[in-house]
């Protein structure tokens, strides 16, 4: 993007009223902000591979795969690197249902994580994992079925007991909100493979440089693998990862039971070598409230009781072979009615102030 090109963009964010963030004792207010200039912004892909069928074209037998090629399996990034930019990045991986629109505007239209951590002057890097979202050319068939199942997300996303919402939970909960947040999931168009999306995550960083991960539930596992991978990677931010915490394999905890209605959480052993990687870098995990601290027969909160208790075992077996792994249960700390969409509740610009002192600590 050339001068003129950012000097327009930042009169245009600089006339848009935009609403702030607030927590549950404050009303949502309009406020102007400062303009953001943009420096640079793109997309790009990231992994991928290409498949290759026997034969020869034929133009007259065009529909024909024979002799053809097609490319899939591929990440999407989209980018935007601030003026006056730090020199380490964000790239953000979302979780299952999800893409990279998570982090960009809130349900209820405020500042996500892409423009507020812009502004604390990050270049941010914001990728659809292989076959999802704008990354959605599969290597390997899937069927996408328009099943009903907004009500066990509803739980399992610890927003209440489905229809009713937790007290001063924070997640916005308008009409207009609750289904700007549904409509902005997305279906896999085929089966969900972290390693191939770890090795996505992985290209992404060498395009980025330097780079924290900053990594949301289902996006968790990747986040590990491809730090495992680049050792660019300089630190993990996971937001509420929900399956895939890493041991050795000499080490791996039973899986746990819970009510959850995905079934006992398994551990996900690897060699000790690479687990040793991982005690290189500073890590971070978050977790919000309406976490029980006993079994639960509401599945949707004992689903998040054995991921925060495992969470908590991993980061004990990080930091008993030297590393430095710290797991933030927010209601630990005096912040109450988050919810697995941490970046999108009400108070998100108090979580990322969190994670930007914790970065400045680190880094």
């Amino acid at each position: 993007m050339n001068i003129l090109a950012a000097i327009a963009v930042s009169m245009v964010l600089a006339v848009m009223p935009l609403i702030s963030y607030a927590d549950d004792k404050a009303d949502v207010g309009i406020m102007q902000k400062k303009p953001l200039i943009i420096m640079d912004q793109g997309s790009f892909t990231v992994g991928g591979r290409v498949i290759k069928e026997s034969g020869t074209y034929d133009e007259s037998h065009a529909l024909s795969p024979a002799g053809q090629e097609k490319h899939v399996d591929q990440g999407y990034v989209f980018y935007q690197v601030p003026a006056n930019a730090k020199k380490v990045s964000l790239v953000f991986l979302h979780g299952a249902g999800q893409s990279g629109a998570s982090f960009e505007t809130t349900p209820d239209g405020r500042e996500g994580f892409q423009t507020i951590f812009l502004r604390k002057g990050y270049p941010v890097y914001l990728m659809d994992q292989p076959r999802r979202g704008r990354a959605g050319t599969s290597g390997v068939e899937g069927t996408v079925k328009p099943v009903a199942d907004e009500a066990l997300w509803f739980d399992i996303f610890r927003f209440g007991h489905y229809p009713k919402y937790f007290d001063h939970v924070q997640i916005p909960h308008t009409k207009e909100a609750e289904e700007q947040f549904w409509q902005k999931g997305t279906p896999n168009t085929g089966a969900f493979d972290p390693k191939l999306a770890a090795q996505a995550l992985s290209a992404a960083v060498d395009r980025a440089g330097p780079s924290v991960l900053v990594t949301h539930s289902q996006g968790g596992l990747p986040g590990w693998l491809g730090a495992m991978e680049n050792g660019k990677v300089r630190a993990i931010i996971a937001l509420e990862p929900g399956v895939g915490f890493v041991f050795p394999k000499e080490e791996a905890p039973a899986p746990l039971t819970s009510s959850s209605p995905f079934g006992p959480l398994a551990p996900y052993p690897v060699e000790m070598e690479e687990f040793l990687k991982l005690t290189k870098i500073p890590i971070l995990m978050i977790f919000g409230d309406n976490i029980p601290e006993k079994p639960s027969p509401h599945g949707g909160e004992d689903n998040w009781r054995v991921r925060l208790q495992e969470a908590r075992l991993m980061a004990e077996a990080i930091n008993r072979h030297g590393g430095h792994a710290e797991v933030l249960h927010l209601p630990d700390i005096g912040i109450y009615g988050n919810t697995h969409f941490l970046f999108e509740d009400r108070n998100n610009g108090q979580i990322a102030d969190i994670m930007e002192k914790w970065l400045e600590k680190v880094l």
